[in-house]
């Protein structure tokens, strides 16, 4: 079992079936929110709690429960040729995300959030060196986790090579190119790999891209955020998609 902390997570996971065990619920807590964590608690028959803010704090990972928690079944993670075949049964010119090595939870759940907002149809990640499925995460997508398939990987330039074959087309984001991403076609079936907070892509899996973007730096510093950059990234990419419709 995990924690899920937060009202929007909490009310995510309800909404999307999430297997709840009980809810611990702030006793001074109340609002719209939480009268829809009791509406749709009751639905499903769910034991609610109600508990002092000091047992809150004492099981809370990611330190901002908002005086609600959820102990819920972990999420499991999507096979890749799963989240292929399903991600092409959605749209006909799929998007993925791989994310090499991110290790910041409040990162992914960013960008989790970013994909589920632009109809993005996953995100990849490797098994090792990087970050999963957390209490932060899941506060940070705000509820995005629920709806976002995520396959976790062994090798990600393998991973690539197969998205290739499937006939995906591999964008990575790298300062040191001259290409914007305003100048690149983003359109089509598309793997855009985000490469981690400090170091950026690792050789090979920048090698395996099939061109490389970067975004227009026009102040002081030099780069952003690995989530601030995977958002404006997928959302250009559907500002392209929906030229065309």
């Amino acid at each position: 079992m995990i924690n899920i902390e937060g009202r929007n997570p909490v009310i995510e996971a309800l909404k999307a079936g999430r297997k709840i065990e009980k809810i611990l619920l702030l006793d001074s807590a109340h609002g719209e929110a939480i009268d829809t964590i009791y509406q749709l608690s009751k639905k499903e028959n769910l034991k609610i709690e109600k508990v002092s803010k000091n047992q809150l704090d004492n099981i809370s990972n990611s330190h901002s429960h908002q005086g609600v928690i959820a102990i819920a079944e972990k999420l499991k993670y999507w096979n890749l040729d799963d989240l292929i075949s399903h991600s092409k049964e959605q749209v006909e010119d799929p998007v993925l995300i791989l994310l090499d090595e991110l290790k910041d939870p409040h990162n992914l759940g960013s960008i989790l959030r970013s994909a589920d907002a632009a109809g993005a149809q996953g995100v990849v990640i490797p098994k090792r060196r990087s970050v999963g499925f957390t209490p932060v995460v899941a506060k940070s997508s705000a509820g995005a986790i629920e709806y976002v398939p995520v396959a976790q990987v062994t090798n990600m330039a393998r991973t690539i090579d197969k998205l290739k074959d499937e006939g995906f087309w591999i964008c990575g984001a790298d300062v040191d190119t001259n290409q914007t991403c305003y100048q690149a076609n983003l359109k089509g079936s598309l793997g855009l790999v985000i490469g981690s907070e400090g170091s950026g892509m690792r050789r090979l899996v920048k090698e395996k891209c099939d061109f490389l973007v970067k975004l227009p730096m026009k102040g002081h510093v030099d780069s952003l955020n690995a989530s601030v950059a995977a958002g404006i990234l997928i959302y250009e990419s559907l500002r392209q998609r929906m030229r065309e419709e």
